[in-house]
């Protein structure tokens, strides 16, 4: 088997196959991942939203001297601003609690926003609500959403190296799948092209895995066979008119050189023209024969069908042959069932010669002594032809292969 070329891999039905589903699959699992990443994000800023309203709840009851106190004494508790919380006066100027600048233009009062401080350098990014009492003051409750934006970077990370993987397996799969199916081609092909050089022995490669492919090799492997007995046949009809051309050639140039040999009398030579003449027609009655089979089965002597009674070509036939029956020291009877007559479409003269050649094969492997019956017979609307003798008859192996075209039995 020819290895098997890598850049052949990927025009593979198989390979594409697998793109294919990879491709779905992919399309499929990055919705997926989608809908999972957009909801984690969005439950993680609801949860912060939902902590920011419920401390404003808690803080809206309280005076401002009450919240300052309070943002004084927590401050000092959360030196990081992991939760800053401050109290800004109406002019939105720092009062109390975390040291924070609110962003301009200030925020909408009561809904969250987003907002960054800066921490050792950085800026940090901030989710908050900024509450207006009814005194007039601000008071901002604040969280930390750094860490849940590296969450949400680390979620997406690895979302995108988890496709990375698939879509590198699924790649390493569809080649996998290409690189065996081109293997399982590159047999066929090899086997086709043995085949096509005349190997007609050769068979198309099966694997134990079964499918579809095995499936079609199958169907190729029986016609191969058939085109193989075909070709047998063929060959053995060549030898069958060779062998059948040959003898009368010879004696054809055996009685010519033997004229040529002698000085004969014009009788002599008047006789061996003649036997010539007897040879060449035999040679023409061959090639005859072998052109009206070529007309039948091509349906051209179907133009010279007429309607006939089957009963006087029967008795014909059994005219015919009766002297020939009559050396062998065969009877030739004739035994036609009072329901055959009836009239059919046909040819009398390939009947004559169809029937003939069974009548002959008949005689010629009948023993001395034996009987030949010849007759017609009617099976519901269907007219048939029955010839059977007191022959040894067909061997078994050989019933269904004389059934073949020019299949020949020699016992």
């Amino acid at each position: 088997m020819s290895s098997v070329r890598l850049s052949d891999i990927p025009r593979t039905t198989g390979f594409r196959l697998a793109l294919l589903f990879l491709g779905l699959g992919g399309a499929g699992a990055a919705i997926l991942f989608g809908f999972l990443y957009v909801q984690t994000a969005g439950f993680l800023a609801r949860d912060v939203d939902n902590g920011l309203a419920r401390e404003i709840r808690v803080r809206a009851a309280m005076n401002a001297t009450e919240l300052a106190r309070l943002m004084n004494d927590r401050a000092p508790l959360d030196p990081d601003n992991m939760r800053p919380f401050a109290l800004f006066d109406r002019a939105a100027n720092w009062m109390a609690g975390s040291r924070v600048t609110l962003p301009e233009p200030l925020p909408s009062p009561d809904q969250p926003f987003d907002f960054t401080l800066a921490h050792e350098g950085k800026a940090m990014p901030y989710r908050g609500v900024l509450h207006r009492l009814d005194t007039g003051e601000f008071f901002l409750a604040a969280e930390d959403v750094g860490p849940i934006q590296h969450f949400r970077h680390l979620l997406a990370a690895a979302m995108l190296s988890g496709g990375l993987v698939v879509l590198m397996i699924g790649l390493a799969g569809g080649m996998i799948v290409g690189a065996a199916a081109l293997g399982r081609i590159d047999g066929v092909a090899l086997a086709i092209e043995r085949i096509i050089n005349g190997n007609l022995s050769e068979r198309l490669p099966l694997t134990r895995k079964g499918g579809d492919l095995n499936r079609l090799i199958r169907v190729v492997n029986r016609m191969v066979d058939e085109i193989e007995r075909l070709m047998n046949e063929v060959k053995g009809v060549t030898d069958n008119i060779a062998h059948d051309l040959r003898t009368p050639l010879t004696r054809l140039l055996a009685g010519l050189e033997r004229v040529r040999r002698r000085d004969p009398a014009s009788e002599e030579y008047a006789d061996a023209i003649d036997d010539a003449i007897v040879e060449t027609r035999g040679l023409l009655a061959t090639f005859n024969a072998l052109l009206r089979i070529a007309e039948i089965e091509a349906g051209a002597r179907r133009a010279g069908f007429k309607t006939l009674d089957l009963q006087p070509v029967i008795t014909d036939v059994a005219d015919f042959y009766e002297p020939m029956a009559e050396r062998k020291g065969v009877s030739l009877v004739v035994d036609n069932e009072p329901a055959s007559d009836g009239l059919l479409a046909g040819d009398p003269s390939l009947l004559f010669e169809a029937i003939g050649n069974l009548v002959d094969n008949a005689i010629k492997f009948t023993p001395p002594g034996g009987q030949v019956a010849l007759r017609a017979l009617r099976r519901g609307d269907r007219l048939g032809i029955e010839v059977s003798d007191t022959g040894p008859g067909i061997p078994e192996e050989e019933r269904v292969a004389v059934l073949r075209r020019f299949h020949r039995v020699d016992k």
